[in-house]
């Protein structure tokens, strides 16, 4: 068990994790991956996909918005 807040924030987890931290399905995590926009993610092997939280919160925080003016379609 992590004793360190940055454990929780820097440990691996899996894309369906991570889908489920993002309320996306892993197939949209998969397209972002190929056609870009989605979090940053670590690629462990060829078939091995990896995330941070860390990236998944900045990916978040990097899409909020104040107002409906502010959307950038």
């Amino acid at each position: 068990m992590p004793n360190n807040p940055d454990d929780i924030l820097d440990k691996l987890i899996n894309e369906k994790e991570a889908a489920g931290i993002l309320c996306y399905t892993v197939r949209a995590l998969q397209n972002w991956r190929c056609r870009g926009g989605g979090p940053k993610f670590i690629k462990v092997s060829s078939r091995s996909i990896r995330y941070q939280r860390r990236d998944l919160n900045e990916w978040i925080e990097a899409r909020k918005i104040d107002n409906t003016g502010q959307y950038d379609a």
